[in-house]
Formats: structure tokens, sequence, C-alpha cells
């Protein structure tokens, strides 16, 4: 997919997208690169796709660094901040596109952990590290974002609602952000084709994703979906506007 930014467009701007090593993160940051930002790809523990990505983003001409940090301690967050200070003195947008839950191995409440826990302190933090005029971003599901009104894939559900508290916990703090001048959007898609969540999900529970397509009618996939990121990132929006990417026809809204 071509990029929905125009190049030169973010000159100057600082930018953090979460899980960016791969998948949806990956195509977003690289979005913003082309556009002229200069980008942050951050990673829990594949700094080789790190590190390849920041290498074909500085070939293009582009302007990227790789941090490591897991989401879930904050020391290694606020680490992970202090780079980006010492490097680029800011951010311009913070992308929290990282989640998870549905890994094998983890604690009964790593979902709840990662997805509202450490997005709340995340954000916390990032706060003194952002322009007036920043824009935050919060990646969500639809199957999340409507939980409290539309039943999900039993598989899904814990990720669904530790998600959903997330975003609640992080609406929570647009006072906050208000007061610091930081915007605050929300970006909800559909199950989006070709993500570690969706295979993890047909997995776990065969032909869930194949139903739901038939539902929909069709689902975005990776390209497509980080390219919805990164316009709301940018685009002029009301203020903590949710954008919908993908039908909602079979979900509640309210």
């Amino acid at each position: 997919m071509s990029n929905p930014l125009a190049p030169g467009s973010l000159d100057g701007k600082r930018v953090l997208v979460t899980g960016s090593s791969r998948g949806i993160g990956a195509d977003t940051v690289a979005y913003f690169a082309a556009a002229g930002a200069r980008v942050v790809i951050n990673f829990r523990n594949k700094e080789a796709r790190a590190v390849k990505l920041a290498t074909a983003i500085r070939t293009a001409g582009g302007t990227a660094i790789t941090v490591g940090a897991d989401l879930t301690d904050a020391d290694s967050v606020s680490a992970m901040f202090d780079t980006i200070t010492a490097e680029y003195g800011g951010l311009d947008i913070l992308v929290m596109n990282a989640s998870g839950g549905m890994e094998s191995g983890m604690a009964a409440d790593y979902a709840m952990v990662l997805n509202r826990d450490a997005q709340v302190n995340l954000l916390t933090r990032a706060i003194p590290v952002l322009s007036e005029g920043a824009r935050v971003v919060f990646v969500t599901s639809h199957q999340a974002h409507f939980i409290a009104s539309t039943p999900t894939m039993p598989e899904y559900e814990p990720v669904a609602r530790s998600k959903r508290a997330g975003e609640d916990a992080l609406r929570a703090l647009v006072p906050q952000l208000d007061a610091a001048q930081i915007e605050f959007v929300v970006v909800s898609g559909d199950m989006i084709e070709g993500t570690i969540t969706a295979t993890l999900l047909e997995r776990a529970n065969p032909g869930a994703i194949s139903a739901r397509k038939d539902s929909a009618g069709r689902l975005y996939n990776v390209s497509e979906f980080a390219a919805e990121i990164a316009l709301a990132a940018v685009e002029q929006v009301p203020e903590n506007h949710t954008r919908y990417v993908g039908d909602t026809s079979d979900f509640t809204l309210g």
C-alpha cells in the first residue's frame, strides 16, 4: 500500500511507536519515517528485526533509532524515555500499539498487566516528554472497544477485557493530557489479517477469522490498518476522537 502521508509532511516531527519491530507497528513507523519524521522503533525481544527496519529507513534517507523496552517493567520504560530524550529531545507523536495476552506460558494476569497497567505507566511517563500539541494514539480492536455490549470469541475475551480496561484507564488521564495540551485519540479496528493475534485465534478456534471475515465483508490487512493509524496521528479530529476501521455493524455503538 502507498504511504497515506505526504512526503515531507512530518519533517522535524519525533515519533515513537511501541511494538514496532514487526507487523502493524513496523508498517506504521515506516509510514512516519517516509513522511520525514524521526522515528523510534521500540521492541521487547525482536532486536534483529528492529535493527533491520531501522537500517532500511536510514538507507532510504530517513532517521530512526531502536530502543528496547519491556513495557511491563517500569524501569525499562523510564530508560526508554531517557534514551529518546537524549537522542531527540522529546516526542510529538506517541502511538501505543504494543499489546498482547494470548501468549503461552504467561501469568494469569499478564493480559491486564500489559494492556492496562503498562499502558497507564507508559502514558504517564510519556507526558513530560511529549511536546505541546503532541498527539497520543491508542490502538485497540472492535472486539475490545465494544466488549461491554457485544460478546467476543471466548479465546479472545481476556485480552478484550484487558484492552478495554486499558482504554478506560487512559481516558481517565485525558484531563491531565488536556492540561499539558496533548491530544488523545483511539483507533479501533476489526480483526486484522496477518497479525499474530489473528494467527493465535485461528489456531485456538479454527475458522474464527474466516467467519469474522464473512460477517464483516472484508478484513483489513496489516499495511492497510497501519495506514489508518498513521492518518489518525495527523488528521484534524474532534477531541478524544475514536476512529473506527472496518465494519462495526455487528457491534453495539454507544
